[in-house]
């Protein structure tokens, strides 16, 4: 490591300047040539055919982009593929079948597991004997309520062998989110496991499941994963049967991949809107697998020899894309680890990149601000040198997060690859390419070549540079959410109606992010504009949260906001009026607290629960959440002359400052 002090890096690395990748890195990288986004621009859509070149299909596609029903736009038609069979089968059949495809490291410091792409083939070929034979047909919903355990991506892969799209529900996420999804999806199959460690302690998962199956309204076959053994006792109940029995039972089967057109659901995956309805998120065969394998290939330079980790869950769209699919797709070696970055050291994780010769590393912001706030030396205690490209995802970086990450876990020999880019984009959007673009710490980059990407104003106009306005992509790209599921009203509501000339059959997606642009070109994206708060990169609808608040006995009104957060980027901010008869005590407010990490998980905890009689409201009764959040963030506030009680705002403020 470099021994340049802190202070001279920030002189070097001044907030917006530009500089390059490395020589070293640009030399082996897999895209180099700057060409490639005119290119691109050019050839558009036929440019995609170079990311389903990077697939194996049964048939060929008739053409690349199908728009004749937009926003329902369709990739690849009428090509026929198996997601499994491009994740597995293909490397095996190239002599591969030695080589590791899944690096597993448990919580607990002596437990690994290495699974070479043989070993995955046959394990997801007898879990899907195993579904069959549960009566998973082709087409139905399987969820998956699982932690960051090698069956995890077994039974994705095993799902869609067999056609069986599958709905990853997150491990942190309440009994009752569970229920929600699986009502919502009409799943009548569940995959689940006993438990799992978190920080030294085994945690009972099982319970959590069964609680949220009893609220299920239909029927559910059950697979349990024993991932405690003696360390928790568990019975399986009607319906229900164990992971290692059932794969035991087909003990060598070999179930062919079933031929998928490129259209065909391969994942659905939800995630929160303003109602507080979560939305379900439909990801196809084609477009998704063809587009998280190109950016894996282009952005995060990913090659077979590696051994690439991305440390994100894949209960979040980023596992999927960036753990699973897009690595196996590939045929890398990925890593999956079960714990946190802070146990049972704070320098667990620099200690598994040095124990694999870690190459990548695609992390979140927020992490970064943790490993900084823990100082230099944990990293400094090993050796990173393996490491070839770093990488950020959930949320934006500030420019000091993003110069120690450079400098410290990188060497300043690592390109840095910010990327922005949602659930329902499926992959990256945003950012450099790591062998062509210079880098500017604090903006993503550009839009990928074949990506349209722009920053406008209210009026769809676009902003001059420097000028904060409104991201907005006006171009489909093969990655997209195909629709929501059962709901093709609110897809066209949430994403295309805010810019859209239907009438002219312009239509343009909006992400509901603000975002500035410079003169090169590169977008910084300044955070959301609706709804949703993202908490350390998850994002949270303020209605299911304040629907939560509100379920507790003694809670007549609540309004939530996200304040300022140094590790987690933004926390939850709850404001709450007290039915009459109530106080609003440390008893209430820990009430509050658990009905929220009941409703939605521990991720969703506030930061804080502040008490008052009223709420700031308009003249129309609208809560001013903007003044909320000037008060959590300690801002100056603003102009509350429209306000029907501009009174309460001072209250509110005092009460925040004694607290």
């Amino acid at each position: 490591m470099s021994e340049e002090s802190e202070g001279e890096l920030e002189a070097r690395l001044p907030e917006g300047e530009s500089f390059e990748p490395p020589e070293s890195f640009v030399e082996q990288a897999n895209v180099t040539d700057e060409s490639i986004y005119e290119e691109f621009e050019e050839n558009w859509p036929d440019c995609w055919e170079r990311a389903a070149d990077l697939l194996d299909w049964e048939a060929s596609y008739d053409q690349v982009l199908e728009d004749g029903d937009a926003p329902f736009y369709e990739w690849f038609a009428d090509g026929t593929l198996n997601a499994s069979y491009n994740c597995l089968d293909r490397h095996v059949e190239d002599g591969r079948g030695d080589e590791a495809a899944i690096e597993w490291v448990g919580e607990p410091t002596d437990e690994t597991r290495t699974y070479t792409y043989q070993e995955l083939l046959d394990e997801v070929q007898e879990f899907a004997a195993a579904l069959r034979a549960l009566g998973v047909e082709e087409d139905d919903v399987v969820t998956l309520y699982m932690p960051m355990i090698p069956e995890l991506p077994v039974a994705m892969l095993a799902c869609a062998r067999i056609g069986a799209p599958h709905s990853v529900v997150f491990a942190g996420f309440s009994a009752d989110a569970l229920a929600t999804r699986m009502n919502s999806a009409d799943s009548e199959y569940l995959v689940t496991c006993d438990g799992y460690y978190r920080r030294g302690d085994p945690l009972n998962h099982k319970d959590k499941a069964d609680d949220g199956l009893g609220s299920v309204d239909h029927g559910v076959e059950t697979v349990v994963v024993d991932r405690l053994g003696d360390e928790l006792e568990h019975d399986l109940g009607d319906r229900q049967r164990g992971y290692d029995e059932l794969v035991g039972e087909h003990a060598g089967a070999t179930v062919d991949p079933v031929t998928r057109d490129a259209e065909d659901m391969l994942f659905l995956m939800y995630t929160s809107g303003t109602t507080g309805k979560p939305k379900g998120v439909k990801h196809t065969t084609g477009g998704y697998l063809s587009y998280v394998a190109w950016t894996s290939h282009a952005v995060l330079d990913v090659k077979p020899e590696d051994t690439y980790w991305c440390s994100a869950d894949i209960g979040w769209i980023t596992g999927h894309s960036y753990i699973v699919y897009g690595p196996l797709a590939l045929g890398t070696s990925t890593v999956m680890y079960e714990g946190t970055p802070d146990y049972p050291e704070k320098d667990r994780l620099w200690e598994i990149v040095d124990d694999y010769d870690v190459t990548q590393l695609y992390t979140a912001p927020t992490a970064i601000r943790a490993f900084m706030k823990w100082g230099e030396d944990y990293p400094a205690r090993h050796d990173l040198s393996s490491l070839r490209l770093l990488g950020t995802v959930g949320e934006p970086i500030n420019p000091r997060a993003w110069k120690w990450y450079y400098k410290h876990i990188g060497d300043e020999s690592c390109p840095v690859v910010d990327t922005w880019w949602q659930t329902e984009t499926g992959g990256m959007m945003i950012t450099t390419l790591p062998g062509v673009g210079d880098m500017k710490p604090g903006s993503a980059g550009p839009p990928l070549p074949g990506v349209s990407a722009n920053v406008v104003d209210t009026n769809g106009d676009d902003v001059e540079p420097g000028k904060a306005g409104y991201l907005t992509v006006d171009k489909p790209w093969p990655g997209m959410l195909r629709t929501l599921y059962h709901n093709d009203d609110r897809f066209i509501d949430e994403y295309w109606e805010e810019y859209s000339d239907e009438a002219a059959g312009e239509w343009v997606y909006f992400p509901e992010d603000g975002a500035k642009i410079d003169d090169d070109g590169y977008i910084t994206v300044l955070g959301r504009v609706d709804d949703v708060i993202n908490v350390s990169g998850h994002r949270l609808g303020t209605m299911e949260l304040e629907s939560a608040i509100v379920g507790v006995e003694g809670v007549a009104e609540a309004a939530v906001v996200g304040g300022d957060h140094d590790i987690k980027g933004e926390a939850v901010y709850a404001y709450a009026i007290t039915e009459d008869g109530y106080e609003g005590d440390d008893d209430l407010r820990e009430r509050v607290v658990e009905g929220v990490e009941d409703a939605i998980g521990p991720i969703a905890r506030p930061e804080a629960v502040i008490f008052s009689p009223e709420l700031p409201k308009t003249r129309s009764g609208k809560i001013m959440r903007r003044l909320l959040e000037d008060i959590a963030n300690g801002d100056e506030l603003g102009n509350t002359s429209t306000l029907r009680n501009p009174e309460v705002v001072d209250d509110i403020a005092g009460k925040v400052s004694d607290d």
